[in-house]
Formats: C-alpha cells, sequence, structure tokens
C-alpha cells in the first residue's frame, strides 16, 4: 500500500489504482504491449522516446531486453528522481535516460528517434491536446520512423462515454472510436499500417492476474478490501467500466512518419 496521504475522493483514477498496488495501468494490459512490441521488431542501437516514463521501469525493459537506447519524458520531478536511481541500479546509465519534461512541450527534447512509444496518454487530452501531441511526434520522428500507441477506445456513444468516464476517473477521458483514433494520427502525418481492438478489462480479475501475477493480484485485492476510500473509487470504476463494457475497449496502433512537406 503506497501514497497513503492521497486524498482518494479526488485523485484521478491511476493514482487511486496504482496506490492500490496496480502495476500495469494501461486498458488492454500487457498482451497489447507486446503487440507493440512485435509490430516496432526493435534493433539494438535504435531509438526510443517513451511519453510518461514514470519511474523508468518500461524504459529499463526495453534497453535490457532489445538494446534500444531509451529517453524517457516524465512531468513529476519525484519520478524523474526515482527513475534516474533504477537507470543507474540497473546498470543502464548512458543507455536509458529520463528527462523531466511535459508532453505538450516535446520540442524542448532534442533529436529524432526511430520510435516513439505512448501508452494511455493521448486519452487523457482534448481534440486540441492530441493533435498538438501527435504532431510534436511526428516532428521527433525519423522519416519512417514508428509511433507505437496504446489508447482506450470507445467504440459507439463517444460523448457519453466520455461524460461518465470523466466523472469516475477524476480527468478528461476521451477516448475516441477506431476511425477517430486512425484520422487523429492521419492529420499528424502518421499513417497507421497496423491496429488491433480488444476489450478494456483493466479490472477483471482474468486479466489482472495475467498482468500482475497472482501474488500482486492477491495484494491488490486486499488493499481494495481493506481500505475503504480505495474500495468506493474502484467499485465506482467498475460500474462504470462494467455499463459499458460492449463500448469500451482498447485499441493498439502502429504508425509510420509521413516526410513533412518541407522534407519533400
Amino acid at each position: 500500500m503506497t501514497n497513503t496521504t492521497l486524498n482518494f475522493q479526488t485523485a484521478p483514477g491511476h493514482q487511486v489504482l496504482a496506490a492500490a498496488g496496480k502495476k500495469i495501468l494501461r486498458p488492454g494490459g500487457r498482451t497489447a504491449t507486446e503487440q507493440l512490441f512485435q509490430w516496432a521488431e526493435f534493433q539494438p542501437g535504435e531509438t526510443v522516446l517513451e511519453l510518461a516514463a514514470s519511474f523508468g521501469t518500461s524504459a529499463i525493459a526495453l534497453a535490457k531486453r532489445f538494446g534500444v537506447r531509451v529517453v524517457g519524458v516524465e512531468k513529476d520531478p519525484d519520478s524523474v528522481a526515482r527513475a534516474r536511481a533504477n537507470i543507474q541500479a540497473a546498470g543502464l546509465v548512458g543507455q536509458v535516460e529520463v528527462i523531466e519534461g511535459d508532453v505538450f512541450h516535446l520540442e524542448e527534447i532534442p533529436g529524432q528517434f526511430d520510435y516513439v512509444l505512448a501508452e494511455a496518454i493521448l486519452t487523457m487530452q482534448s481534440a486540441p491536446g492530441k493533435a498538438k501531441i501527435l504532431r510534436s511526434i511526428h516532428n521527433h520522428l525519423k522519416s519512417g520512423g514508428k509511433f507505437l500507441s496504446h489508447e482506450l477506445l470507445a467504440r459507439t456513444r463517444e460523448t457519453e462515454i466520455h461524460q461518465a468516464l470523466a466523472q469516475v476517473i477524476r480527468v478528461n477521458s476521451t477516448p475516441l472510436s477506431e476511425t477517430g483514433w486512425m484520422s487523429a494520427c492521419a492529420t499528424a502525418g502518421l499513417k497507421v499500417q497496423q491496429h488491433q481492438t480488444g476489450p478494456m478489462a483493466l479490472l477483471e480479475l482474468r486479466q489482472m492476474s495475467q498482468d500482475e501475477g497472482l501474488g500482486n493480484t492477491a495484494r491488490i485485492l486486499w488493499n481494495i478490501l481493506t481500505h475503504p476510500a480505495i474500495r468506493n473509487r474502484v467499485l465506482e470504476m467498475h460500474r462504470v467500466f462494467d455499463r459499458y463494457r460492449r463500448d469500451l475497449g482498447y485499441i493498439t496502433l502502429c504508425a509510420i512518419a509521413e516526410p513533412s512537406q518541407s522534407d519533400s
């Protein structure tokens, strides 16, 4: 149990779940992330820009598994400090770096990359916010580089789902339809070459066990059961997810950066 000083009534849903011990907070879980990695076909020495790198856990795992060089962007200074300590402990200084920065100001991050990885980032932004971040992603990709995305999908009733999620998660969660996500990418010069959709089962026991393992799943359930403030918020989220189970899902996309007009 962490973040005991968090105001569980008003905190964003992902912070509540993290306080309960949940480590995988993406709508499609590990399965969806693994699909992105298959599409990426990472090669040793290639470069990855990861948005919202948090404690550097996924950046470190990518570097170890594929031999890539990773630059992570993270807004919270405490998370940046923890990420840097984790990188040093992993012996990956020079191969992995986490920079304090905002996804709305990626122009402050120098260079271009072979890949940009963003999971459960764009869903939380308004339409103009999505467009701004996607343009910045395009600008940070080498020509032909790959944008790897994993977001929340609203198959139908987008406006109704947005309102329900915003109320229960306490953030501006605005999932798009399959066509909507692909169109948003295309407008930014990111041509979707592969995509996949599936059910959003973030709080379902089966997916939780697959994502977290049996031991951590048991710890999460214990924290939910024994802390009423967390339990109330999790049950509230679960009810909304269940109400829209036919309409909510996840989408993974692999998009290629097309040359900008200035490059052509």
